[in-house]
């Protein structure tokens, strides 16, 4: 079984699906059709859909003629599920949020019945989706066998690798970032391995899906509990009235023993605020057991749009502005500098917050397309010193690489700086996180 698809794959023969088309799902069509491979994209939301299918790109790292070209190419971009027909690889690469705090794994649960009834011999299922260890095959293996008729292992084949993409990471892309596969057998092991290296240039497999699925799980953690650590520690120094950011950047002088992380505003995007949150859930849904260390960084991220907004009112105050028709102006509203996703973004828990207090928000979000941010925060794309000059207080929530700071630090009559941004002298009344 596995030979006949291992051959496919060499001759670029495979027809492969690729199951959402978000940053993980839209990146892996684009490599696999620069691999050589036919194929169809598929993705719930039509309008995105007919974006594609009409050569446009809606994430940063994948541009218009990237799209362009593998139209050219055979790719095929759909919200039909019918044009599933016939595949030999298919990707799982769909969003898995929590739900009032829950695990929300329904998308993968939809991805698997619509692709179970065109499930054939010998074909390969990947799940690329986030998740807690178990979900490959106590989850998404029932439902392909009970929709399919088939049997995982003995009719088709089928594997975990998470995804690492890192959306605006100019250094680190889908192509050379090493990536993790765990499958439920040796020969869809060697058949995901196949795949993948025709487009990814290093590949860790490991024993089963369960570690492949926890070692993501422990990536996104290990970065959720040392952020959580020093954002707690920059609001304790700021009592202490100690630079936490120069504290940090001597610290990080040591060769060995130490790894710098930064405070901000919060945590954003589609890991941090989230993935965690599968592990302790189930660590305490089959353990019966606590992750204290997750639940702890959870209350401390979760809290610094809270702490953000207090020191801007602080600041608003000593400056004898009630935040009530204050006029606010918040850099950036991505969680993440130079890119466009605002998924759970620190920078919109802020703004709300302060919307909510009253105070007149405008947000500069270069990389969002007006007219997409909630219609009650006003939204520019570009920043001018007009704009700083008419705010009561700045407030960096995003360290675009575009924000010209030296002129925020000229013209604006305060600041607040989450990101360590203003060096140097400052026009009025300044602050850092």
């Amino acid at each position: 079984m596995a030979m006949e698809l291992l051959s496919k794959i060499e001759q670029r023969a495979a027809r492969v699906a690729i199951i959402g088309q978000g940053y993980v799902g839209l990146v892996a069509s684009m490599r696999s059709c620069e691999a050589g491979f036919v194929v169809v994209g598929f993705e719930i939301d039509e309008f995105r859909a007919g974006e594609l299918a009409a050569g446009r790109s809606y994430i940063e790292d994948v541009s218009d003629d990237e799209v362009k070209a593998a139209l050219k190419r055979g790719f095929t971009p759909t919200s039909d599920v019918t044009l599933l027909a016939g595949f030999d690889i298919a990707v799982i690469s769909v969003p898995t949020p929590l739900t009032e705090g829950l695990p929300d794994l329904s998308a993968i649960e939809s991805a698997g019945m619509a692709i179970a009834p065109h499930l054939s011999q010998g074909a390969l299922v990947i799940l690329e989706s986030t998740t807690y260890p178990g979900t490959t095959t106590e989850l998404l293996g029932e439902i392909l066998e009970s929709g399919s008729g088939l049997s995982v292992g003995s009719d088709f084949h089928l594997s975990y690798s998470p995804e690492r993409i890192d959306p605006g990471n100019p250094d680190f892309s889908l192509d050379n970032t090493p990536k993790i596969v765990g499958a439920i057998d040796d020969d869809s092991l060697q058949a995901s391995l196949a795949f993948f290296e025709t487009f990814v240039s290093q590949l860790v497999p490991v024993s089963t899906p369960a570690v492949a699925e926890l070692a993501k799980l422990l990536e996104n953690t290990f970065r959720h509990v040392n952020i959580a650590l020093v954002n707690e520690l920059a609001m304790f120094a700021s009592a202490l009235e100690i630079d936490v950011w120069e504290a940090i950047d001597a610290a990080a002088t040591k060769p060995f023993g130490f790894m710098k992380f930064t405070p901000g505003p919060g945590v954003g995007g589609h890991c941090l605020p989230v993935d965690p949150s599968y592990l302790s859930w189930q660590v305490e849904r089959q353990l019966g057991q606590q992750f204290r260390f997750i639940d702890l960084a959870n209350t401390v991220n979760r809290h610094m749009p809270d702490h953000v907004v207090q020191r801007v009112m602080l600041l608003l105050n000593r400056n004898g502005i009630a935040v009530n028709g204050s006029r606010v102006l918040i850099l950036g509203a991505a969680y993440k500098k130079d890119t466009g996703d605002v998924r759970e973004s620190p920078s919109l828990e802020i703004a709300d917050r302060l919307l909510n207090l009253g105070a007149k928000i405008t947000v500069v979000e270069p990389f969002v397309e007006a007219g997409r941010l909630d219609p009650a925060l006003g939204h520019e794309v570009r920043l001018d010193a007009a704009q700083v000059k008419e705010a009561d207080v700045v407030v960096i929530a995003t360290d675009h690489s575009q924000f010209d700071y030296k002129m925020v630090a000229a013209n604006a009559k305060a600041v607040f700086d989450t990101r360590n941004k203003i060096v140097g002298e400052v026009f009025g009344d300044f602050e850092r996180l």
